[in-house]
Formats: C-alpha cells, sequence, structure tokens
C-alpha cells in the first residue's frame, strides 16, 4: 500500500456512493439471512449473487487468495473468517464483512448481528462497537487528524470495559480497497512519526477512508488460526465489528455505505 493519500473528485465520490449503495445492500442481505441452522457458505453465496445482480464485483473474494465474498466471523472470531460449513445457531453473534467494487471504485463495510436471542452482554458489545463507530465519526472532519478518530473511539469503548484491537486498523479506500492512510481504532501519538510510530495526517475534503472498530469484551491481543485468514481473540471472549465508508467534505462526513436499518 503507498503512502501517499489519494484525494477524490466530486465524481469519484459519487462512483463510490454507487458502490457504497451496493455494499451497504449486500450487508443487510447478509444481516436477514443470519438464522439457527444455516452455513456461512449459504450465507455469503446470498452476498455474491446480490453484488454481481448489482452490476458489481465482490472485491474480497480472490483478493490476497481469500476464497470468498464474505467475512463472516462468529463469536470469538473478529474479522476474516472463511465462509464455509460452520453453521451459526441461536445465542451466536456474526460479524459480516463486506465489499463490492463498482466501475473501478470499492465500497467496504461490516456489522455484527444476532443470531435469535442473545446475551445481555452480547446485545451491549454490539451496541458499544457501533457506537464507537459514531463517536469517532464526529471527528472526521477537515481539520482534525486521524488520531482525533481513534483516540474517540478508544476512549468509549474503554469507558464500557473494552478493548479495542490494536493488530488490525481502518485504511483509506478508492480505486483499492487499502489505501494510505491507516485508520487505527486507538489514540496514536503523532510526536512519533519518524521514529516507527504510525502517520497521523489531518483530514481534508476529498479524503475518503474506512472506519471500523473492533472491539473485544476481553483483553485485546489476537491470534491468527491455522487457516492463516481468520483473527480470533486470544483468551476467547466475544468480538463485534462495525465499519462505514466514509466521505471526509468541507462539512459534516459523509457515509457512503450506510443503511437505514443498520
Amino acid at each position: 500500500m503507498s503512502d501517499k493519500i489519494i484525494i477524490k473528485s466530486s465524481r469519484e465520490i459519487e462512483l463510490m456512493r454507487q458502490a457504497g449503495k451496493i455494499t451497504a445492500g449486500a450487508r443487510t442481505i447478509a444481516r436477514q439471512a443470519i438464522a439457527d441452522g444455516i452455513s456461512t457458505k449459504q450465507i455469503d453465496k446470498l452476498v455474491h449473487d446480490y453484488i454481481v445482480k448489482s452490476g458489481a464485483k465482490p472485491t474480497f473474494l480472490g483478493y490476497g487468495g481469500f476464497p470468498g465474498s464474505t467475512c463472516l466471523s462468529v463469536n470469538e472470531e473478529i474479522i476474516h473468517g472463511i465462509p464455509g460449513k460452520k453453521i451459526i445457531r441461536n445465542g451466536d453473534i456474526v460479524s459480516v464483512d463486506v465489499g463490492a467494487t463498482y466501475k473501478g471504485f470499492v465500497g467496504d463495510c461490516a456489522g455484527t448481528f444476532p443470531c435469535g436471542e442473545i446475551s445481555d452482554e452480547a446485545k451491549k458489545l454490539i451496541e458499544v462497537t457501533r457506537q464507537s463507530f459514531f463517536e469517532g465519526l464526529k471527528f472526521a472532519k477537515v481539520g482534525y487528524r486521524i488520531s482525533d478518530i481513534g483516540g474517540a473511539i478508544q476512549d468509549y469503548v474503554e469507558s464500557h470495559g473494552y478493548s479495542v484491537v490494536r493488530d488490525y486498523v481502518g485504511h483509506g479506500v478508492g480505486h483499492e480497497m487499502h489505501e494510505a492512510p491507516e485508520v487505527p481504532n486507538y489514540r496514536v501519538d503523532r510526536h512519533l512519526r519518524g521514529m516507527g510510530g504510525r502517520p497521523d495526517p489531518r483530514l481534508v475534503a476529498g479524503m475518503t477512508i474506512a472506519i471500523e472498530p473492533m472491539v473485544n469484551i476481553g483483553g485485546y491481543d489476537v491470534r491468527v488460526l491455522d487457516n492463516g485468514w481468520t483473527v480470533v481473540t486470544t483468551d476467547g471472549t466475544l468480538s463485534a465489528h462495525y465499519e462505514n465508508t466514509v466521505a471526509i467534505t468541507d462539512g459534516e462526513p459523509e457515509i457512503l455505505t450506510m443503511a437505514d436499518d443498520i
């Protein structure tokens, strides 16, 4: 991934709106399909077919060798769950991460959803994770820095006794799914730039970024399963994920992947 931040024109952002609408629709399709007894592979097929029918391409399919159109991560799985034979059961929580490429531009979004009746603890985790995105979004405005977004997310999450994942972060998005800058969900000390710290650029109009808090009930340490993809909590506690693609404007930030019901 290049370190250069690509500023989008109004025409390019309009194409990203279209990509984002399809991506948000795919997330809704997945959410609606979650039910006791369905496999993650069945949900993935529904998402794939919706994206293709909408005139787009599933961004994730084949990306770095990933075998699905959707990342479907259950319970302690944080991200990059591979669709397959796994059966979803009542009481599970399912993180859906999906991308669609339309006319050369990518939409990227995620959400964690319940299967049937879930525990109060799981409900709270989902709510806190979703709200932490909106706490960070308050700082997705011209003049603030990337670290302001991450700091707001971290403060909100930790005020509820949860932890934010450190090993994986949000990112710029546009022609490519992963562009500069990285968007951590925790506070970055910009004074460490040039000394091994992450860059901490100021936000300017035309930037398009994916803000995606990943929140664990327990600690933030993670490990990758033997399949080389699926990331899980080291302590086995539940994790939730919420993400939208956001355009920085001269005024309020614009969520490009927002659906009315999510």
